[in-house]
Formats: C-alpha cells, sequence, structure tokens
C-alpha cells in the first residue's frame, strides 16, 4: 500500500473481500503505507487482477521476517476478523455521487445500506456495526442553502419533502425530528456504534446537540422566531468534539457556526495552491486506533473545501484527538474521540478529489483519483470496526 500499489482505493474492496469469505485480514500499520496480508487461498489473486490491484506473493520465511521488521520499528499487526454492516445516513433519492463516503465505497465494491430519518426513529441502527452521517443539516436549516437558492425549484422541493416527513413521523418542525434522530446517534454511539461524519453533518450534528429545547432556526425555515439569549442557552456538555461555539443564525449567511475553519462564506482566506493538511504520526504499538485511521501512503494531503471544510481548533474539547492538521493555523482537519463503548470520527471538507464542490457539479470519477489519499482516509475508517483490539500473536 505504498507507491507501488496500482489502485489504492480497491485495495480496501479486496480486504473487505476477504472478510466476507470468512477469512481474516491482516493490517500491517505503517509497514509500506499500511499493507494488507491474507492467506493466498483460492481465486483471491484472480480477483485482485480483476479489479486492478497490485499484490505480491511471499513465502512463510518471507513473511514471518516482515513481521520481526513490524515487532522491532514503529509498526504492528492487526487482524481484521469479519466485515462491519455499514450504513449510510442518506435521503432515499440522493445518488452515490452525492457524497464522497457513498462515492468510495461503490467505486471499491464494498457494500452498505442506506438508512434515514424513520428507520432510525424505529430503532434500526443497532442492526450496523458502522454509520456514514450524509452531508445532512441537523439544525433543520437545509443547509442554509436559502440565500441563493431559495427560489430554485430543487431547493423548495427539498424543504416540502423535509417537512412532509417531519410530519409523518409526528414532529412539527423539521428541527424538532433532526434533532431527535441526532440523539438517536448519540445513544447508538453510547451503546458501541461506530460513527463518521464529514463536512456539514459534523457541525450542523453538535449544534443539534447542543440546543436540546432551544429553538435557533430563523422564521425563514420554520415559521418562527429564533429564541431569545441562545448562545447562553447551548448545553456543550451534550456535544462529542466541540465546545463554546458561537451560532451564526442569520439566514443570508451560509455557515452555521464558528467551529468551520475557514469560514465557508469567506472561501478566498484559503489559496488553493497551498493548501494541505499533515497527517499525524502514531505509535503503532500503544496508539493503534489512530494509527489505523491515519494509515496512508503520503503524510502530507491536498486540502478540499466544503460547507464545513476543517475545524477551529479553538473551540474542540481537550480530550479529542487530532489527527489531520494545517500546521501553525487554528485549522483542524480530521479528528477522534470515544463516547461510550463507541467512537466517533470527524473529517473536514466535502470531496477529496474536488477541490471546490458546488450544487450540480459532476460526480468524480474516481478511476481517475484511485490513489488519492484523501480517501484512504475514508476508507481506514470503514475497516476500523473490524479490527480486533489485542495485536496478533506471531
Amino acid at each position: 500500500m505504498d507507491e507501488s500499489q496500482n489502485n489504492h482505493l480497491k485495495s480496501y474492496g479486496i480486504a473487505f473481500w476477504v472478510l466476507q469469505n470468512g477469512e481474516n485480514v491482516d493490517w500491517l500499520l505503517n509497514y509500506r503505507g499500511g499493507s494488507f496480508a491474507v492467506e493466498n487461498y483460492s481465486n483471491i489473486k484472480k480477483e485482485c487482477l480483476i479489479r486492478g490491484v497490485t499484490f505480491e506473493e511471499v513465502s512463510t520465511s518471507e513473511y514471518n521476517a516482515i513481521l520481526n521488521t513490524i515487532e522491532n520499528g514503529n509498526m504492528e499487526v492487526m487482524v481484521l476478523e469479519k466485515e462491519p454492516k455499514i450504513a449510510v445516513y442518506t435521503p432515499p433519492n440522493k445518488m452515490p455521487w452525492d457524497d464522497a463516503v457513498t462515492l468510495v465505497l461503490t467505486y471499491s465494491e464494498i457494500p452498505y445500506e442506506k438508512i434515514y430519518d424513520k428507520e432510525i426513529l424505529q430503532g434500526k441502527l443497532k442492526e450496523y456495526d458502522w454509520l456514514h452521517l450524509h452531508h445532512e443539516d441537523f439544525t433543520g436549516q437545509y443547509g442554509k442553502f436559502y440565500r441563493n437558492y431559495r427560489n430554485v425549484s430543487w431547493y423548495k422541493k427539498e424543504k416540502l419533502t423535509q417537512e412532509s416527513l417531519a410530519y409523518s413521523l409526528g414532529f412539527n418542525k423539521v428541527s424538532k425530528l433532526k434533532q431527535t434522530v441526532a440523539f438517536n446517534i448519540k445513544k447508538y454511539i453510547a451503546q458501541g456504534g461506530f460513527m463518521f461524519a464529514m463536512c456539514a453533518a459534523t457541525d450542523s450534528y453538535e449544534i443539534a446537540l447542543a440546543s436540546k429545547n432551544v429553538d435557533i432556526v430563523a422564521s425563514v425555515f420554520d415559521g418562527d422566531g429564533i429564541d431569545n439569549n441562545i448562545q447562553s442557552k447551548l448545553d456543550f456538555s451534550q456535544t462529542f468534539a466541540f465546545e463554546n461555539f458561537k451560532l451564526i443564525t442569520n439566514p443570508l449567511i451560509y455557515e452555521f457556526s464558528n467551529i468551520d475553519n475557514p469560514p465557508s462564506d469567506k472561501p478566498f482566506l484559503v489559496n488553493p495552491s497551498k493548501d494541505y493538511f499533515s497527517l499525524f504520526e502514531f505509535s503503532a504499538k500503544f496508539d493503534p486506533v489512530p494509527t489505523m485511521l491515519t494509515q496512508n501512503h503520503r503524510s502530507i494531503i491536498k486540502g478540499f473545501m466544503g460547507q464545513t471544510t476543517g475545524f477551529n481548533r479553538k473551540v474542540i474539547k481537550k480530550h479529542v484527538l487530532i489527527m489531520g492538521e494545517v500546521k501553525n493555523t487554528d485549522m483542524v482537519k480530521y479528528i477522534h474521540g470515544n463516547f461510550g463503548k463507541g467512537t466517533f470520527t470527524y473529517y473536514g471538507g466535502h470531496d477529496p478529489a474536488d477541490y471546490k464542490h458546488y450544487v450540480g457539479d459532476p460526480k468524480t470519477n474516481l478511476d481517475l483519483h484511485k490513489n488519492n489519499p484523501g480517501y484512504r482516509l475514508i476508507l481506514n475508517n470503514v475497516l476500523f470496526p473490524a479490527a480486533k483490539k489485542q495485536k496478533r500473536k506471531t
């Protein structure tokens, strides 16, 4: 999984396919970019050739030499035992290319199921090991697209669809439905679920948790005004990752709060030619989880924007683990933390292969980005729940 790999993204699909076939996978953390090792059994070579995945055959003695190298360096072996059952929280009418995670899952041939508000309220989250939050607005402000798109047909249709869904589920406001869904997801994580979110699903989710029983939504969205003194009513003890952030309630500003860094309404603050973020290097033997989540063939990754591009270091809770950042700035790109028996991971930006993604842009062709290190971070999270807690005995 170093620079010699022809297709990094489909390699994860091969690892998932092996798990589906009842075989274990050794994830060699920090060895040649975080490589996978599997037994040489029937059809695996054929499957790699079909999918364009580079592989090397090694003898038992050669593999023991690799294990010895791992034992003596900042490397580790984690055993992947069973494929996780994956859910993507996304509206039924969304296409896979509307979201980087569903796009790369489809490209990598990793199966997933769609789940949305109705299924979550019915308690179906417990059927899944891993949950991705599509670029949802959990505050009930329809992505804050009001200023530019309020008179466009797709925006009007989306608003009506969300309102109809809320009413059908017994809620008089979309914001109340989304908040209830957010707390159901929180319960799922507390009970051992793995949650991964990108872009606006990160900060809007946290805002929904902090604003329980507080109306933070302007009248253009729900027909009535916001509560008085909402900032003082926010409960940051309910959130996972962020605290002491300031809300932005003006419907004409394309931004939820000062969690986002840089602000979405000020893209000129970023110089595209200099926009890169760095991954932290962790101790593979003592910190295997963040090591798994940062496995890559590159440690410096090209930045990419989104409604929530990155996270303001100043409002990140102290216990949250920072895994990717723009050095010497307040911009953090990639974070992870524990809650109850489960975990959450937030990744800023919309599409690692599309620097500035706009409404209506064509889908990303991952055949042109099959070695994209930004997408590898997503797939690290997909395989993470399959990892055995203890290291393999050799």
